[in-house]
């Protein structure tokens, strides 16, 4: 095998991946709650694939629900090594037309009901999130998006806002001043939560609608905005699968595999062994060997 084991979350419109060999589904238990369900195992020649639809079976999880700690936390249990998110977006760019795959490279965080990491009392880590996303993977899934017939921009900031409502005209325009790009409901904290877990993050934003910024225009509704997620959701399952048959033979590392290094503040002696029980997954590998050496 590859070393690779690639995490997929599905976004709006992508409830399950196809092609997959060795199919089987596993439920996950988390100590931070609920994940959005099952991960559905398997491979795509030899790369190991998890895949797990982000507003679970049916779409039955609006943003501000989606428990993205357990989401990020059974990837990292079940031995995912990076991951790569689907999701949909509105445009804030008129070059930026609905069914455009944006490889996303920044991020603006607005959300403000949701868990955003996984360390606090009893054990506090910071993490850089300068450089959001791993490079190397989102280049690896701009390639697949090209190899299916996408059209692909690299290279966008995302609005991530708390929702389930979307903009109004006055918030659409100000986020426009503000350089971004796309603008979503999920992306954050799911890749703040990546980042602590070691598991490098890429993030292929699938454009549905311009955002309400555009006045002689009729404001987003569902309607239209899923008739553009079903003819996204195809593309991106093609996506998925040639980017697992496109990577390199052999995993290359990534800083991100070991970023909690210097990430770790709270001294040996002060750390809550409960809190250090709920992170074996996410921060084992830094806990354990900060326990040996201390």
């Amino acid at each position: 095998m590859s070393g690779w084991t690639l995490g997929v979350i599905g976004g709006s419109g992508l409830y399950d991946i196809d092609g997959l060999e060795d199919r089987r589904t596993v439920r996950v238990a988390s100590p931070f709650g609920e994940a959005s369900g099952d991960l559905t195992l398997g491979r795509i020649g030899d790369v190991n694939l998890v895949f797990l639809p982000r507003h679970g079976a049916g779409h039955r999880l609006s943003p501000s629900s989606v428990n993205a700690r357990a989401n990020i936390d059974v990837l990292k249990r079940v031995g995912c090594t990076d991951v790569l998110a689907l999701s949909a977006v509105g445009s804030l760019r008129e070059d930026l037309s609905p069914g455009t795959f944006v490889l996303v490279d920044q991020y603006i965080d607005r959300t403000f009901a949701r868990e955003k990491s996984f360390f606090g009392e009893g054990m506090v880590a910071h993490v850089s999130m300068a450089d959001p996303v791993c490079p190397r993977l989102s280049k690896h899934a701009a390639a697949a998006a090209q190899a299916v017939g996408a059209r692909v921009v690299e290279g966008a900031t995302y609005l991530a806002m708390e929702g389930p409502q979307f903009s109004t005209r006055a918030e659409s325009e100000l986020y426009r001043t503000w350089g971004c790009h796309v603008i979503g409901m999920t992306g954050m904290p799911e890749a703040k939560l990546a980042r602590e877990a070691e598991l490098p993050y890429a993030c292929v934003s699938m454009v549905t609608d311009y955002d309400c910024w555009r006045s002689d225009e009729a404001a987003v509704e569902v309607d239209h905005v899923i008739a553009v997620l079903m003819q996204n959701a195809d593309t991106g399952r093609a996506l998925v699968a040639a980017l697992a048959a496109g990577l390199p033979p052999e995993r290359d590392p990534s800083p991100i595999d070991t970023c909690l290094d210097t990430a770790l503040i709270t001294a040996p002696d002060a750390r809550d062994p409960a809190v250090l029980a709920m992170l074996d997954a996410v921060a084992g590998r830094v806990i354990s060997k900060a326990n040996v050496t201390a």
